[in-house]
């Protein structure tokens, strides 16, 4: 359609102008209200384009006439203030179609395929091809050639250096007609002074769009003290979320967000665009990091240490795309408050450590365990370090200082030592996980010491102790940092707890093997004293079972552990007790009742031995073989 002779000739080109303006005025005009203009015809949208710049240009020219003419000509203020009044409906009208295309294509992201970084709904970074509208005529004006040179300008030259941040992936959150015609409505918005207007349209409708995002992605508006008042349980699974959301937001949303601003502003005046994006993106931001600062400020409990680090881990991740998407010196607060929680958490994870380490030491259970077997908190503590070791990376990076250990001169005897000369080129993180390891001991050899049973309380660090170096060699990451010395360490502690439990429990039992006692005086290579033999058969009898009786209760849960034992027992007691029973069975035999000494045979006792430690009772009595 060609355009209205009159609009292109300056003489009546303001009074063609202002027809068009006013046949658009919703004020007036119950058609004008429920039509909108770009939602009609291109033709139409271009028409009512330089309709507006015809007044603009008016405006203009009114304005440097009254100024010449200042107190002189009424005529003139008459003419700006006409002038004024049609700029002001044309801009009342241009924020409705400014809001009702924004509203048109504002829609939440599909998030579910944004979590997959494959995903071929996520497009690579890229900027629109802007279409030359060439519905326009030759002889345009010059203030829209301007903007054409603007756009054109805009095209050509770089976008911002975020975009080579391979982890960024923006989308396409409009079509390009869509941002075609948004550039075109802000330009003459902007030009007439109705930028703060335009902004928070703009805002406004886009927030809400972020808005239906973050539900989407399961962001909740939560404040600091909402987040500190859930439990634990609850704040883990949301926490998963948010790591997995934030991702999103930072390297898709906030990103895409960023672009559409460029797109529609950049090229409207300096800086325009990141206030457009901040008035859109600030407050979601804010409610985005205020979850991840509330848990870096919450009390602090061992549990809460791996949760710590993931989220530590993540924003570390983030941090380089925050800085990216976040670059102008408006955003500065949202890179600030980023940094700033990731600071917290690193401090929230050593505190973490260095408290857990106390409440090792301090951890006042003082009832045993039944049957010497392992402590829960030493498999809470094994399990804890090797839960540690997986976060190695990380937490060598934020552990920088050793742990603060007693010193072996204070006379404090509450606490362990540890020497750190031998343990020199360690990193802070490995001496920490050695001094957990050495707190630990240092309390179950505290606990050890409630059992009446010196047998079973060395039995108990021989647990104890076994399993902390299974659960080191168990974790290639853990035992690198403990190291092959301080393990071996280790091993000879359980080895030695092992030898003092046979010691206690054995010694006396193979005391009642020997010969010394036996003889009658004076008389060696003939008289043996049948009664002291009765006597010596009837205690190694008693003691044997009472020991048989017990220790069966007694348990070793590693199996491989549990048959060194028994082997370790039986070289020791069946040898003894064969060569006894050979020497002396032949005395016993000749007398009366020989059952109610020799009650046992060789076979006997092995299988006797083949019920220690197996944490349930036995018989009364033994199983006994023929004799």
């Amino acid at each position: 359609m060609e355009l209205p002779e009159n609009l292109n000739k300056d003489s009546n080109g303001y009074e063609s102008a202002e027809k068009i303006i006013l046949r658009w005025d919703s004020t007036a005009s119950e058609d004008a209200r429920e039509r909108m203009i770009f939602e009609t015809d291109r033709q139409e949208a271009d028409l009512y384009l330089q309709a507006v710049d015809e007044i603009q240009r008016s405006l203009s020219n009114v304005s440097i006439s009254t100024s010449s003419n200042a107190g002189k000509n009424a005529n003139a203020v008459d003419d700006q203030s006409k002038v004024n009044t049609t700029i002001q409906i044309a801009m009342a009208r241009l924020e409705d179609e400014f809001r009702n295309i924004l509203i048109t294509h504002s829609s939440a992201l599909e998030t579910d395929s944004l979590f997959d970084p494959s995903s071929s709904s996520i497009s690579t970074p890229s900027h629109h091809e802007l279409e030359e509208d060439d519905t326009l005529s030759n002889d345009d004006s010059s203030h829209h050639d301007l903007l054409q040179l603007q756009l054109q300008h805009c095209e050509s030259s770089d976008s911002s250096t975020y975009r080579s941040t391979s982890s960024i992936r923006e989308v396409d959150l409009m079509p390009s007609e869509a941002i075609c015609d948004l550039q075109a409505i802000a330009m003459r918005m902007i030009s007439s002074g109705y930028l703060r207007e335009c902004i928070q349209v703009y805002g406004s409708v886009r927030k809400s769009a972020i808005d239906s995002s973050f539900r989407k992605l399961g962001i909740e508006k939560l404040s600091i003290g909402d987040v500190q008042r859930l439990e634990w349980e609850a704040l883990e699974s949301k926490i998963r979320r948010w790591i997995r959301a934030a991702k999103v937001c930072v390297r898709i949303l906030f990103a895409s967000e960023k672009k559409l601003c460029e797109q529609i502003f950049e090229c409207v005046g300096t800086d325009i665009d990141d206030a457009c994006f901040m008035e859109t993106v600030k407050g979601p931001a804010i409610q985005l990091f205020n979850f991840a600062e509330a848990i870096s400020i919450s009390r602090r409990s061992p549990e809460k240490l791996f949760k710590i680090l993931d989220l530590h881990d993540a924003l570390m991740d983030l941090l380089p795309d925050i800085e990216a998407v976040f670059d102008s010196k408006s955003s500065d607060s949202i890179r600030v408050q980023a940094a700033e929680i990731l600071s917290r958490l690193a401090e929230a994870a050593r505190g973490i450590l260095s408290e857990f380490e106390s409440a090792v030491l301090r951890e006042p259970s003082r009832v045993p365990v039944p049957g010497g077997t392992i402590h829960p908190l030493t498999r809470y503590v094994m399990n804890y370090i090797s839960l540690i070791s997986d976060y190695k990376q990380t937490l060598i990076e934020l552990i920088i200082s050793k742990p603060s250990t007693g010193s072996r001169y204070s006379g404090d005897q509450t606490t362990p030592d540890m020497e750190f000369a031998e343990l020199e080129g360690k990193t802070p993180l490995a001496l920490h996980l050695i001094w957990i390891i050495v707190v630990l001991q240092f309390n179950l050899d505290g606990k050890s010491k409630h059992y009446r049973d010196a047998s079973l309380a060395h039995l108990f660090i021989m647990n104890n102790v076994h399993y902390i170096v299974q659960k080191v060699k168990g974790s290639p990451e853990l035992r690198e940092m403990i190291g092959d010395d301080y393990l071996r360490k280790l091993t000879g502690k359980f080895r030695q707890a092992a030898t003092s439990y046979q010691r206690a429990t054995w010694v006396s039992v193979l005391y009642c093997l020997r010969d010394e006692g036996l003889h009658v005086s004076g008389s060696f290579s003939s008289g043996v004293s049948k009664s002291a033999l009765r006597e010596r058969f009837k205690t190694f009898n008693a003691m044997f079972e009472e020991v048989h009786r017990t220790q069966a209760t007694w348990l070793i849960p590693d199996t491989q552990l549990r048959e060194e034992l028994r082997i370790s027992i039986s070289e020791k007691l069946i040898p003894a007790y064969r060569s006894f029973l050979g020497r002396f069975r032949s005395h016993i035999e000749s007398g009366r009742h020989p059952e109610n000494y020799i009650k046992y045979s060789v076979e006997d006792l092995e299988t006797a031995v083949l019920d220690f430690f197996e944490g349930y009772p036995v018989s009364q009595h033994l199983r006994k073989r023929s004799l």
